[in-house]
């Protein structure tokens, strides 16, 4: 696989994908990107993006050629698609006082086939700024190629109906930078901070098996054991549950479904807050009386009831309720100080939260869920935990971490399955990436090791930030 913004998670039941269909979304990571070469006048980038099916037609010459009539122009103040049908997308890419029509196609490589530039009768009309939409700058200093492309990429997520603010951190050879966007509240024009506070979603499930990983540093337990050796005796009757290991939970194989089908059987059950009153009594019932149809250990199903039974589990080993062993066994030594389960709605930096429609939503109350989708995060926390990914292992909470990036089970066609993470090759660096969604929030974190380099994305919108979060990651990787 050639670039990572191609790699789609298979199997996530809690998460939708943007409605565009995937080759309008690969037309548009590709254009982004020429869009960004053009703006900074590099054309040997720009030309390098090219199949060699249109190298066939344009050498380097006449491409530069076509190029240096468009620089002129200045930088390109918007772009928008104004068809896309068999693959061939037409852009309207507007500068300062002149409009061109682009026509401009991408193949499977990520690399495009098609460029054509006309310019269009009409100039361009001054654009509207977004009112409900503020923007702060990105730092005080003087803003370099990344910052450009992260602020295009931002504020391209931002255009979209319905979307609320970024909180966007990149760590690029080592070196962090931090990015704001949008409001924390319809209206109130106030950007996020590195310390707002954001659902995470899923990611959670990245620190449960952290959690999982340092009890078999410890010793306590092995990934190969059967879970229900752990289990109540009551359940230990159930032969399905003895085929079922701690691996399987974590690499989302154990045959679990996504949820239990007694979800909604609870007496105060809410559908807007779905997990609020299911409980320890309703999981073990539903595990009484499971039955697998499919081979544990055999085939990938996103589950978040398995985390959420991984959770209990560990919980009662380490004897103390999940959210306080993700605080003391993995915040606390990693410095982070506002990582937590249950928000306090007085707190100063919690975000407001809202749906894919736009309407603010309750954030949900994820109980015995926490350990799949339940804890909140800063973009600073964030960061912390994702450079601490680049350590070499010493102490005992840095080999579990690195212990949750090692293959536990092969998705075709390209995707590796570590113990929460998912792994896929950029070239020949491997990437190990989770994505998170809620009623009313959404993230990505995606590293690199190999290159102590990484991508962070918050955002307290339901719309999906990742293929935000994947196009920032390639440029990080690729640029010069």
């Amino acid at each position: 696989m050639k670039h990572l913004i191609t790699t789609i998670l298979l199997g996530i039941t809690s998460y939708t994908f943007a409605q565009t269909k995937p080759q309008e979304q690969i037309n548009r990571a590709v254009y982004n990107r020429l869009e960004f070469f053009i703006n900074s006048q590099l054309t040997d980038s720009a030309y390098n993006l090219a199949s060699d099916s249109f190298k066939t037609q344009y050498n380097l010459p006449r491409f530069t050629q076509m190029l240096e009539e468009i620089y002129p122009l200045g930088r390109v103040k918007s772009s928008d698609i104004l068809s896309f049908e068999k693959g061939l997308a037409t852009y309207r890419m507007d500068f300062d006082n002149q409009s061109y029509e682009v026509k401009f196609a991408a193949d499977s490589t990520l690399k495009f086939s098609t460029l054509h530039f006309s310019p269009m009768d009409t100039a361009v009309a001054e654009q509207p700024l977004i009112a409900e939409k503020t923007e702060a700058p990105v730092t005080s200093r003087a803003m370099d190629k990344d910052d450009f492309l992260i602020d295009s990429i931002a504020n391209s997520y931002l255009k979209q109906a319905n979307t609320q603010s970024l909180a966007i951190g990149v760590v690029k050879n080592g070196q962090v930078k931090t990015y704001f966007y949008g409001e924390t509240a319809q209206g109130n024009q106030t950007t996020p901070t590195n310390t707002s506070i954001y659902e995470v979603g899923s990611l959670s499930k990245v620190f449960t098996a952290i959690l999982l990983s340092n009890l078999v540093e410890q010793g306590t337990i092995t990934l190969d054991q059967p879970i229900a050796l752990f289990l109540p005796d009551t359940l230990k009757k159930n032969e399905d549950l003895s085929k079922i290991t701690f691996k399987m939970l974590a690499n989302h194989t154990s045959g679990f479904p996504g949820l239990p089908d007694n979800l909604e059987k609870t007496n105060a059950y809410n559908p807007n807050d779905p997990y609020k009153s299911y409980d320890k009594k309703m999981l073990y019932n539903y595990l009484s009386g499971f039955k697998n149809k499919k081979v544990p250990g055999e085939e990938y199903e996103y589950s978040d009831l398995g985390y959420a039974i991984l959770g209990d589990i560990i919980s009662d080993i380490y004897k103390k309720p999940y959210d306080q062993a993700v605080r003391e066994i993995i915040c606390k030594p990693l410095d982070m100080n506002n990582t937590f389960e249950v928000l306090d709605p007085k707190k100063k930096d919690t975000l407001k939260v809202y749906n894919k429609d736009g309407q603010e939503v309750t954030p949900l109350s994820y109980h015995i869920f926490s350990s799949a989708s339940g804890l909140k995060s800063t973009l600073e926390d964030l960061l912390k935990f994702t450079s601490a990914q680049f350590k070499m292992p010493q102490t005992a909470l840095e080999n579990a971490m690195a212990n949750t990036r090692l293959f536990t089970f092969f998705l075709p066609p390209d995707t590796d399955i570590g113990l929460a993470w998912h792994m896929n090759l950029l070239d020949d660096l491997t990437i190990y990436w989770h994505n998170g969604r809620t009623a009313g929030s959404s993230s990505y974190l995606a590293l690199s090791p190999d290159k102590k380099s990484a991508v962070v994305v918050l955002s307290n919108s339901a719309l999906p930030v990742d293929e935000k979060g994947k196009m920032i990651l390639d440029h990080l990787l690729h640029a010069k």
